[in-house]
């Protein structure tokens, strides 16, 4: 947990002790005389305000000081948020309980994110499953750590939205559940849903709970819920009193275990939210009708459009209902700051041909790939469409393919990446792994966008050489190149050693919904 509270006693200070440690020592000439004016003795006000000059782990430490101190360390002044990233783990769970039962109904910020850090695997110690009955009689193997992970989620989820049910001063509220490894096997996670939760009450009741709070929410501005795991159905929102509803200002709602065809919102819905400034959701589930919606005189111009196209959308939802180039254009003339976020994973280069409408205000996109890479047609469209707009492109490949990275570059007599460092005259960030990158048009890209690209990551793996740079004696190639990129970009320059050293590498979904977060408060 990144916020960890002791509730151990600890020995009481000599007087004066813990107010010398935050620096208020007694005045020159005043002298400290007995336990009269000591630190317990302090007003509960002064220690607040004492406290409300020190950092987090600062302010721990000098509630040690005394009873006193410690009691006036949870006034709800000096805990206005609560930023929690919590490891799906049964060691959080007291912890967890103590922090929630002190601050979940006061606090006004709360954002959490349940980190299975430790996937469960296949082998090693703890992760063998229960598969050799099971396998043989044609059933699907159960791992016992999977269980134990998924029983404990849904324990730590239950206690931090049973702390928050009758907040009524909530304006922010952020779950992301990171276990996005049991939400890819769709079929596998009910089946451990059904063991854990044999009759979906646990389930129920995180459902009613979230309903509960959105209920009794008198000032929530912010409402952003990412797999999470089915806590949001699609009649969560109708718990929303229209007064709330008609206030806020920020949604997002991501869950790629929704069942079938299902959306978490309807465009009859959205119409409520006649204020929204920023809205998150899966692109299938981003229709005409709702970019009609959104278009609408009535509605608040909105700033920020985040989208996730996912391969799991667009298997079991059509991409007949999207938004047709029409319906981007009297999108933009209402909110004419529109600017749009787009993560693609594992999506076909068709299926982006036809998502990529010319009137969009791409500012950010996002390419992962497990499975299926991106074509250099692709990436040549998004240079000459959003060339005012785009000032992010990212491109992950982890496909293992025995030919090597595929080049954007092959039967072209440009390279789609140097022609997207030209005519995009915003770039400012750049980062490729898993396609090749020729060392000649890396140095051009520098050369073209200067310092005004202001990060450039390449893994080392991704770069290739020709081969009159290789036969040059005179010359090491690596360091020409570290060099020549230096000199064009204005800076020191190396390429990344290793992909995990790269800023834009984590888990997909969990990299969407944390540039998702910064995207929409940076209106």
């Amino acid at each position: 947990m990144l916020l960890f509270l002791s509730q151990e006693a600890e020995a009481r200070p000599r007087p004066g002790a813990a107010v010398a440690a935050v620096g208020l020592g007694p005045a020159p000439g005043m002298a400290v005389c007995g336990e009269a004016v000591g630190a317990g003795s302090l007003p509960s006000e002064l220690v607040v305000h004492i406290f409300s000059f020190l950092a987090g782990p600062d302010r721990l430490r000098a509630s040690a000081a005394c009873s006193h101190w410690r009691e006036c360390l949870f006034y709800p002044a000096l805990w206005p948020r609560l930023r929690l990233s919590l490891r799906v783990s049964p060691a959080e769970r007291p912890r967890l309980d103590f922090l929630m039962r002190k601050c979940g109904w006061f606090v006004r910020e709360l954002r959490v994110q349940f980190a299975a850090d430790n996937y469960p695997g296949g082998g090693g110690g703890g992760g063998v499953c229960e598969g050799a009955a099971a396998a043989a009689e044609g059933e699907t193997p159960l791992c016992p750590r999977w269980l134990d992970l998924l029983r404990t989620y849904l324990e730590l989820v239950l206690c931090v939205l049973s702390s928050v049910r009758n907040n009524r001063n909530l304006q922010k509220l952020s779950l992301f559940g990171d276990i996005s490894i049991l939400q890819q096997h769709g079929s596998i996670s009910n089946t451990y849903l059904g063991k854990v939760d044999p009759d979906g009450k646990k389930i129920k009741q995180i459902q009613q709970l979230f309903e509960e709070i959105l209920g009794n929410s008198r000032q929530l501005k912010w409402l952003s819920c990412g797999f999470m795991l089915q806590i949001v159905t699609p009649t969560s929102l109708s718990s929303l009193s229209n007064p709330i509803a008609n206030t806020m200002e920020h949604l997002s709602l991501l869950d790629n275990h929704i069942p079938g065809n299902t959306t978490l919102i309807t465009a009859v819905e959205l119409e409520r939210f006649v204020n929204l400034r920023s809205l998150a959701l899966d692109f299938c589930d981003f229709t005409a009708e709702m970019a009609r919606v959104l278009a609408d005189s009535n509605h608040v111009p909105l700033h920020r459009l985040s989208l996730l196209v996912h391969k799991i959308s667009i298997m079991h939802k059509s991409l007949e209902n999207m938004p047709e180039d029409e319906n981007w254009k009297a999108l933009t003339r209402n909110s004419t700051n529109l600017r749009v976020y787009i993560m693609a994973f594992d999506i076909k280069s068709d299926d982006m041909l036809r998502i990529l409408k010319p009137s969009i205000p791409l500012e950010r996109i996002h390419f992962d790939s497990y499975i299926t890479c991106v074509s250099g047609a692709v990436v040549d469209l998004i240079s000459r469409q959003y060339d005012k707009f785009l000032t992010h492109f990212i491109l992950m490949n982890d496909v293992i393919d025995m030919s090597g990275f595929p080049d954007l570059s092959d039967n072209r007599n440009e390279d789609p990446l140097v022609l997207l460092a030209w005519r995009c005259t915003r770039l400012s960030l750049l980062a490729v792994h898993g396609y090749t990158v020729w060392a000649h048009n890396l140095i051009a890209i520098a050369r073209l966008r200067g310092s005004d690209l202001k990060v450039l990551e390449v893994t080392e793996e991704s770069i290739d050489f020709d081969q009159g740079e290789l036969a040059d004696q005179d010359v090491d190639p690596v360091h020409n190149l570290i060099e020549q990129v230096s000199l064009g970009l204005g800076r020191p320059w190396h390429a990344v050693m290793d992909i995990e050293l790269l800023s834009v590498f984590t888990e997909p979904t969990h990299h969407f919904y944390r540039e998702m977060q910064s995207f929409s408060e940076g209106i």
